[in-house]
């Protein structure tokens, strides 16, 4: 049985101070909600207190979806380094970012170059056509662990105030599908990482993945045994179809968010996967803080494969 860890938002604070020019556009408006609201809701003891626990069930692989920073600051992609140096080595941790990863244009490839070692697929003799593997912050990139192919999708993108789309672009949609493809003749669960979920169930129009109705009819085509999303900051399954069965995407809470709020508080998602090609299990267990309980612990149980 293989041990899967999903985590996803944690926003590390707190923003360090930023420099006056640095202000002049969308960060502006960033730095005035962070302290209007968010720097209420997303907490280090919440964040530590879920890192914690998920430690504590030794997963053999981790992955985490995005939105790591706030309003990209250069200090905060150093920062988010060194946590990303805490929750595991690069082998063991699979990161793609989120919208506030690339919050404005300057900072569109901070991730990469802050980050580039939990970006990059695996060196491999017969690599899936049109991956990009071994280009640093190449997407997509494929990482094989046990029975489990990672597929690392990219929707991060400089948008304009107020916005929080994401999109994967026409290219990375085509190496999609030739990596998925590919895959299909190895035995290998395939698990798909994207940060904005591929429907819109609660996010609107100016938080929507714009081309979500291409990525689903590519997986209804091509297929996949999970998706795997962040960006809603709610626990969530969604059903998409696929070649031969449902394909289950499911998204996580903050990884920070307090009891308090509008949001769901701080969890993550732990998948047991078991089984072979035609005969795949999967067991989701979402854990995470609850009102009126002291800690982390098991919020539900559910078998989706």
């Amino acid at each position: 049985m293989f041990l899967l860890a999903h985590l996803s938002d944690p926003h590390l604070g707190p923003i360090p101070t930023p420099r006056l020019r640095e202000l002049a556009n969308k960060r502006g408006l960033g730095l005035i909600n962070w302290y209007r609201k968010r720097h209420r809701h997303h907490r280090a003891d919440a964040l530590d207190a879920i890192v914690a626990d998920m430690k504590a069930q030794a997963p053999d692989h981790i992955a985490v979806t995005g939105d790591l920073v706030n309003i990209s600051l250069d200090e905060e992609f150093a920062r988010a380094a060194r946590w990303l140096d805490t929750l595991g080595k690069p082998q063991d941790v699979t990161l793609t970012p989120g919208n506030h990863d690339a919050y404005i244009r300057h900072a569109a490839g901070h991730a990469a170059e802050h980050w580039g070692d939990f970006m990059r697929g695996d060196p491999h003799p017969n690599p899936p056509p049109l991956a990009g593997e071994g280009r640093e912050g190449a997407f997509p990139f494929v990482r094989r662990r046990g029975p489990l192919a990672i597929v690392a999708l990219t929707t991060s993108l400089p948008t304009g105030p107020f916005m929080a789309t994401g999109q994967l672009g026409g290219e990375q949609l085509a190496r999609l599908a030739g990596i998925l493809i590919a895959l299909a003749r190895e035995p290998a669960f395939r698990v798909v990482l994207i940060h904005h979920p591929p429907t819109h169930a609660r996010s609107h129009y100016m938080k929507r993945l714009i081309d979500a109705p291409i990525l689903r009819a590519l997986l209804a085509e091509h297929g996949a045994e999970l998706l795997l999303h962040g960006h809603d900051h709610e626990h969530r399954v969604h059903w998409l179809d696929g070649p031969r069965s449902r394909i289950p995407a499911v998204g996580v809470p903050s990884a920070s968010a307090i009891v308090e709020g509008d949001d769901e508080p701080a969890a993550y998602n732990l998948f047991h996967i078991d089984g072979g090609p035609g005969a795949w299990q999967c067991e989701m267990v979402l854990r995470g803080l609850r009102a009126g309980h002291g800690g982390v612990t098991e919020l539900k149980r559910e078998r989706l494969r």
